[in-house]
């Protein structure tokens, strides 16, 4: 998953705690998509100049909109559970969160590796030797490399390789962010299908 905000979450708790109890569990889970799907859609904007600045507004988003949906979520699986019944769903809940994470992150890695080669690929058929932007970039950093005598051409050669290299795992990384947040956006869409869990009642009495 996308790297989230921790001093987001902890913040973001309380308040979610809270509006949990009076909020229609269904806007709140809306919300944290939708929030999550906007960092994520900031995020495919990525370029490998970015730094900490440009990373912060979409990691606090999505930090905020993880912490609404986690509450939220388990309010609703756990909710209409008995208190006998509580324990054991506790476990299948917990069971099915961590084997949803454990494909999720599967199917991001696969999916960024498959984008990775094709961009990859892309780049490669561009920046050849017709391309007289990636000649005079090549020429620029033999120059560079002019101390190093008969290797310069070699190690500019080299240079080059990783520089393309980097700009296609950024692409694939922007590609992820923008699946992500078609994921998302059709979650939201998906909301009005989603039951909202009774109230609990009290316990039996005593006789």
């Amino acid at each position: 998953m996308p790297a989230t905000s921790p001093a987001a979450h902890l913040l973001t708790a309380p308040i979610a705690g809270r509006l949990s109890t009076r909020v229609d569990p269904r806007i709140m889970i809306g919300g944290g998509f939708f929030g999550f799907a906007i960092g994520t859609w900031q995020a495919h904007y990525i370029t490998s100049d970015w730094a900490f600045w440009e990373l912060l507004v979409p990691q606090i988003l999505r930090g905020v909109s993880l912490m609404m949906c986690m509450v939220t979520v388990t309010n609703i699986a756990l909710g209409d559970l008995t208190p006998t019944m509580l324990r054991g769903g506790s476990g299948l809940f917990n069971l099915t969160r961590n084997l949803g994470g454990a494909v999720g992150l599967a199917l991001i890695n696969t999916t960024m590796n498959q984008r990775f080669d094709l961009h990859l690929q892309r780049l490669h058929e561009s920046v050849g030797w017709s391309d007289s932007v990636a000649v005079q970039t090549l020429d620029n950093m033999t120059h560079a490399f002019s101390k190093l005598g008969s290797k310069a051409d070699s190690v500019a050669l080299k240079q080059m390789s990783l520089l393309v290299r980097k700009q296609a795992f950024t692409l694939s990384i922007a590609d992820i962010f923008f699946i992500l947040t078609i994921v998302f956006l059709s979650i939201v869409l998906m909301l009005p299908i989603l039951k909202k869990p009774k109230p609990q009642g009290g316990g039996p009495g005593g006789h």
